[in-house]
């Protein structure tokens, strides 16, 4: 099947239908072995085992960060391609991407904790983190308010655009103003600066993360597409009850 089939509702639903029992199979299966690796790992030798929290952490903040990347995608896909799929996939990402900000926010603080000696400070990176967790919570509101939901797909793909501004305010944050975040130490251009033991868990980790998020948004798209289908019938019966 070509990605250009799934714009159909109808195939994306038969996809969806298919794919899900192997994805929920993937994610199960990744994120045991990440898990086991994760407790397996060493600890550091100046934080200790409260490095650990890293394994959820890292990942949470890539998916905060990616899923916003998507909705802007999706939200070009709105405003200029009409794509019938388009807002689905933006409205479906919100509250995902706004529960891996919350994991983010949540478990930077606890790691920040010992590390600093406080659970939060004003610094450039968590403040922008902060912003797009209330951009996210914005959406939702949005979503919700509108009741018409290609007025509410139109008006949070601007949002959202407007929004991806902060993206690149996050990720360097760290080389543009002083920071307690270190920089970059995974994607890096001479290589990741951390070792083996400790970055192979990590990146299993964000792969376990990645495949669940992919494998909720589906399952959420699908879920929208139907609840728009049933609106629709209601509108259909309404209308027809009127003519009576």
């Amino acid at each position: 099947m070509a990605l250009i089939d799934l714009a159909n509702p109808t195939r994306f639903l038969r996809f969806v239908e298919r794919s899900l029992p192997w994805l929920v199979a993937a994610t199960a299966i990744v994120f045991a072995f990440g898990l086991v690796e994760a407790a397996l790992a060493p600890d550091d030798y100046q934080q200790g085992a409260t490095v650990k929290i890293m394994y959820l952490h890292v990942p949470a903040a890539w998916l905060a960060m990616f899923a916003w990347a998507m909705m802007s995608v999706a939200a070009i896909g709105t405003l200029v391609f009409r794509h019938p799929l388009a807002d689905v996939a933006a409205k479906a990402a919100v509250p995902l991407g706004a529960a891996f900000t919350f994991i983010c926010l949540i478990t930077g603080s606890l790691w920040g904790r010992p590390m600093w000696g406080t659970y939060w400070v004003w610094d450039a990176r968590l403040t922008s983190v902060l912003l797009l967790f209330i951009m996210y919570l914005g959406l939702l509101v949005l979503w919700r308010s509108v009741e018409d939901p290609t007025l509410a797909g139109r008006a949070a793909a601007i949002l959202t655009l407007v929004g991806a501004v902060n993206l690149p305010i996050i990720k360097f944050s760290v080389d543009w103003w002083n920071t307690l975040h270190q920089g970059a130490s995974v994607i890096r251009r001479d290589g990741p600066s951390i070792d083996p033991s400790i970055l192979v868990p990590l990146l299993v980790m964000a792969l376990a993360f990645t495949l669940l998020f992919v494998t909720l948004h589906l399952a959420v798209m699908r879920n929208e597409v139907l609840r728009r289908r049933v609106r629709s019938l209601r509108l259909l019966q309404a209308q027809a009850a009127l003519r009576v």
